[in-house]
């Protein structure tokens, strides 16, 4: 999986490393562990997939992280792009619209002992105002427009990185100036599964 990312212009050793360090087979189905290290997406349920690892090294790469950065997540999903943040030095925060996934991967997260990830149920278009500002913001879905919220989250000389777009996605990073001012990058083209609002709870039986 390493040399495949080599391969495909990935060159920062930091971020490999933490590939590298991150067993990806704990993420998915038992259907498709045989597949874990292949540079391919998987579904793991909810209408949700894991990003293949060239996505996931991409956008790892454009936060430029450091020790002990403040980073919000916004799409926990399976929890692998949160571990690798977490391996990256970084405290995350990462939110799940999907209750009973959030459950499921907060789960994963804690008998793995990524326990500097604080997951959080809740509407990612809005972010996490009370644990802000943030160092750094990711968004693991795409997002029709850039949600205002997060960029009011940022900390100035924060980064944002972003997949906006319909049914193809522009990777885009924006970096806060001052309170006012923030600069686009725009980059690379994606599929993201889509960035979606509200929250979607899991249905309990009811008691006759």
């Amino acid at each position: 999986m390493i040399d495949a990312l080599r391969q495909k212009g990935i060159t920062n050793e930091t971020v490999l490393a933490a590939m590298a360090a991150v067993p990806r087979h704990f993420f998915l189905e038992k259907t498709f562990e045989d597949h874990a290290y292949e540079d391919k997406a998987f579904p793991i349920g909810f209408e949700q997939t894991i990003s293949q690892p060239y996505t996931v090294a991409y956008q790892s790469v454009l936060l430029n992280l450091k020790n002990g950065d403040k980073v919000l997540e916004i799409g926990t999903g399976s929890g692998y792009q949160a571990a690798i943040l977490a391996v990256l030095g970084a405290k995350v925060f990462t939110v799940e619209r999907q209750e009973e996934l959030y459950f499921q991967t907060k789960k994963l997260l804690d008998e793995l002992g990524f326990n500097t990830v604080k997951c959080f149920f809740r509407d990612g278009s809005k972010g996490l105002s009370e644990k802000a500002p943030f160092d750094k913001i990711i968004v693991t879905a795409g997002a029709p427009v850039i949600p205002e919220p997060l960029k009011a989250q940022l900390a100035i000389g924060g980064t944002l990185v972003i997949p906006v777009g319909e049914s193809v996605q522009q990777m885009i990073k924006i970096t806060r100036i001052s309170d006012t001012e923030f600069r686009e990058e725009r980059l690379d083209n994606f599929r993201f599964v889509p960035f979606l609002e509200g929250v979607n709870r899991k249905i309990y039986p009811t008691k006759l």
